[in-house]
C-alpha cells in the first residue's frame, strides 16, 4: 500500500512488540505507509492505538528491552534506519528528523535554560560554535513568535506558559532544519486558543521551510485542517489510508465512520445525539487473527471474527482493511 510516488520516507510492515512480565504485547502490527517531500501526513486513532509507538519505533527511541522491532522495514531518504549504527541514528534523530513531544513540560529539561536546550542539537549537528549558536537560536525563537528572543534564552522552562513551551520544542525541532518532522500530539495539553495559534504556526512554517510532516492526533478536526493525506489506526494497525478530502467524503472503515460521528455538526443540520464508539479496543496480548475492532462493528460478520483482512483498494489512494463493503452493504469479496 505504498504510495508509488517519490518518497523520504517509507515504512513497511513494520511490528514492534513489547516483552513484559504478564506477556507480549503486540503494540504495532504490520504497518507500512510512506511520506513524500512536503507532503502533511495525519495519523489518527484513539489512545492506545499505537500511533505514538510506530512513530518512536522509527527512530529506535523506545526502551530495547522491553520494546523490540520484529519485523519490517524502515527507509528514510533511501537508507536503511533499523541497519544504522548508533552514531548513524544519532546524526538522524534531531538532524534530519525532528520530533515534537506530546508535553513539553516532561520533554525540556527543568535545569538548563532554553537556549541551552535549542543550541545543543546546532553545536552537536551542525558544529557551530557557542555564538553562532546562540545567534541561530534566538532566531528560531523569533520564528515561532516568542517575543524577546534574545533575552529569553537565558529563561528557564518553568518561566514560559504551556504555549511558549510548545512553541520552544518546535523551535528545537526545527533546529537543523530537518527533512521530516514528526509531531506527537503537540496541541493535546493546551487550550483552544494555543492550539489553533500552534497548528497556525505548523501551517506556516510548512509553506516557509518545505518539510514533511507526521502529525499524530485523536482530533480528526485538526487533520481536517492541515493534512493531505490520513492514515486511520486501530489496535496497532492501519485499517484505512486516504486522501483528507476523500476520507471525510467517502470513509470505507465502521471504525472509521464511527470517529467521524462523535465529531459535532457546526452546521446544526443534525439533530441526532453525538455517537460514542461501544465498548474498548482490545488489550493487545495476542497477535491479531481476527479483525481486531469486530467486538465493537456494527457489520461484522463470522468472516471478521475468524480471519484479519488486509489493505486492499478501493480506489486511487484509498485502501481499507475490512471483509465489509461500504458500497455494497455486504461481503467485500462478494
Amino acid at each position: 500500500m505504498l504510495d508509488a510516488r517519490a518518497t523520504i520516507l517509507d515504512v513497511a510492515n513494520l511490528k514492534t512488540v513489547f516483552n513484559t512480565r504478564d506477556g507480549m504485547v503486540h503494540a504495532v502490527n504490520h504497518v507500512s505507509f510512506s511520506l513524500a517531500p512536503g507532503e502533511l501526513l495525519g495519523i489518527v486513532g484513539e489512545s492506545g492505538s499505537g500511533k505514538s509507538v510506530t512513530m518512536m519505533s522509527l527512530l529506535k527511541l523506545l526502551p530495547m528491552p522491553p520494546a523490540e522491532i520484529t519485523d519490517g522495514d524502515i527507509t528514510f531518504d533511501g537508507r536503511d534506519v533499523r541497519a544504522m549504527s548508533d552514531d548513524e541514528l544519532r546524526r538522524v534523530r534531531g538532524g534530519e528528523i525532528g520530533f515534537i513531544f506530546q508535553d513539553p513540560m516532561t520533554s525540556l529539561n527543568p535545569v538548563f535554560t532554553v537556549g541551552f536546550q535549542i543550541m545543543e542539537p546546532l553545536r552537536i549537528h551542525l558544529g557551530l560554535n557557542k555564538k553562532a549558536a546562540r545567534i541561530r537560536a534566538a532566531e528560531l525563537l523569533e520564528l515561532v513568535g516568542i517575543p524577546d528572543a534574545t533575552a529569553r534564552l537565558k529563561d528557564f522552562p518553568h518561566q514560559f506558559s504551556g504555549g511558549m513551551r510548545q512553541r520552544v520544542m518546535i523551535a528545537i525541532a526545527l533546529a537543523c532544519d530537518p527533512k521530516v518532522l514528526i509531531a506527537d500530539e503537540p496541541t493535546t495539553a493546551l487550550d483552544v486558543t494555543i492550539q489553533a495559534q500552534i497548528i497556525e504556526l505548523i501551517k506556516e512554517l510548512r509553506q516557509k521551510l518545505g518539510m514533511a510532516i507526521i502529525w499524530i492526533t485523536h482530533d480528526l478536526g485538526v487533520i481536517a485542517e492541515i493534512a493531505d493525506r490520513v492514515a486511520v489506526m486501530y489496535a496497532g494497525q492501519i485499517v484505512e489510508h486516504a486522501e483528507v478530502s476523500e476520507l471525510f467524503k467517502n470513509p470505507q472503515h465502521p471504525y472509521t465512520r464511527a470517529l467521524l460521528e462523535t465529531l459535532p455538526d457546526m452546521s446544526g443540520t443534525r439533530s441526532k445525539r453525538l455517537r460514542s464508539i461501544d465498548g474498548q479496543p482490545p488489550a493487545l496480548g495476542k497477535a491479531p487473527s481476527h479483525c481486531e475492532f469486530a467486538p465493537r462493528c456494527t457489520h461484522a460478520f463470522d468472516r471478521c471474527l475468524k480471519e484479519n483482512p488486509k489493505r486492499r483498494d478501493v480506489s486511487d489512494n484509498h485502501d481499507v482493511a475490512c471483509w465489509w463493503d461500504a458500497k455494497t452493504g455486504g461481503a467485500a469479496d462478494a
